[in-house]
């Protein structure tokens, strides 16, 4: 058997499975931020989250086929399993990240937009 064969598939599947759910949550619950950041310009909040998203699977599966290959020796189900365990976690991580950097770019731009339509008071 070529357990390296086996990692690789495995490692695409879920890497994949795992991006494309993040990706639908952000994107299903992100437009809330977007249509308020965007001051109900619903059109606009839809054309920036589409392209949130685009991006977001672009740096994803392009880490992804980066950290594809693998160096050392995958002689049995243990070593699949620890290479993935390694592997997987890094893109957990990485996916982990984006949302909190996605959450926080979406409350800076919705505090700067409700900012912008309190009036300035002296």
């Amino acid at each position: 058997m070529n357990y390296f064969i086996l990692t690789y598939t495995i490692y695409l599947l879920t890497s994949i499975a795992l991006t494309v759910w993040v990706a639908r949550v952000l994107f299903n619950n992100g437009r809330i931020f977007l249509v308020d950041i965007f001051h109900g310009n619903t059109p606009l909040a839809d054309s920036v989250n589409k392209l949130l998203v685009v991006g977001f699977y672009l740096i994803n599966i392009g880490y992804m086929t980066l950290a594809l290959k693998e160096v050392g020796t995958i002689t049995s189900v243990q070593a699949v399993v620890e290479v993935l365990s390694y592997k997987v976690g890094w893109i957990i991580l990485i996916l982990g990240g984006m949302h909190f950097l996605n959450l926080t770019i979406f409350f800076k731009l919705r505090a700067r937009a409700q900012s912008q339509l309190q009036p300035n008071v002296q």
